[in-house]
């Protein structure tokens, strides 16, 4: 298995049952799949964005079989074309339900993003195991604490002046 996008990775995850949710790059063909989704909608655009969804069948030219894709299409207010995302699944949900169990994905790659800059999780130079399992608790521990600390200090603090530990992330 050489990547991600390899065929061999996605038969990889179907032959042993794993459910996967992986965000491909747009092409020529999977725009044309989507194309009725393109065009900006007639009238006055809204503030809020307008977000459509399409799941259809695709078949890559490096792929034996052809995948399930859902496409993700957001018009925005001032924004002269939209934002298109397409994600490869095996899941049997609705195309919005599988948008958000791989933003979900996103989501959890945050927090372990913050973890690794906030307490260091992952400064795990101990030579043994065990050693370097206590030292990933303590910082599992210590980044707990410290996101417990700032949620009590934000909401005491919501109606007079934020600290700076509420208005960003660490």
């Amino acid at each position: 298995m050489r990547s991600r996008g390899s065929h061999l990775f996605y038969e990889a995850l179907e032959a042993r049952g794993v459910k996967y949710a992986i965000r491909i790059p747009a092409n020529d063909s999977l725009e044309r799949d989507v194309g009725e989704l393109l065009p900006r909608p007639v009238g006055r655009p809204s503030h809020k964005p307008l977000v459509e969804y399409k799941g259809f069948l695709y078949r890559a030219a490096s792929w034996k079989t052809a995948r399930r894709v859902v496409a993700k299409v957001e018009h925005h207010a001032g924004e002269l074309f939209p934002r298109v995302g397409f994600i490869v699944t095996n899941l049997t949900l609705p195309s919005r339900a599988v948008v958000r169990f791989y933003n979900k994905r996103g989501t959890a790659e945050q927090w372990i993003k913050e973890g690794k800059l906030a307490v260091k999780m992952t400064r795990l130079s101990c030579h043994r195991f065990r050693s370097n399992e206590v030292r990933l608790w303590l910082s599992v521990i210590a980044y707990n604490l410290g996101n417990l600390w700032r949620r009590l200090v934000c909401r005491r603090e919501s109606t007079t002046a934020r600290s700076p530990a509420c208005s960003r992330g660490w």
